[in-house]
């Protein structure tokens, strides 16, 4: 069976001291793939939120990557369809 390109939303939420750096290593693993990115400005709490999609074959390892790399930040995703 051959699994076509899918589209993934990636929203992270990261500390705002750490998202340069953060940020760096994550568009590394994922440059050639964004579809779409926004950043939003920090909240209250000092954390900011990165929302992207990413058009991926295998979405499930860059996702493993990715959630190595947002330690002190929350991560989720939906995968949309297939492009």
């Amino acid at each position: 069976m051959v699994i076509g390109m899918q589209i993934v939303e990636v929203e992270i939420k990261l500390p705002y001291r750490e998202k340069g750096t953060i940020l760096s290593r994550i568009l590394g693993k994922v440059r050639g793939k964004i579809r779409d990115i926004h950043f939003h400005p920090p909240d209250a709490m000092g954390m900011s939120e990165v929302r992207m999609e990413v058009i991926d074959e295998n979405p499930t390892s860059l996702l493993g990557e990715l959630k190595k790399l947002v330690r002190n930040g929350k991560f989720s995703f939906r995968v949309f369809s297939e492009a």
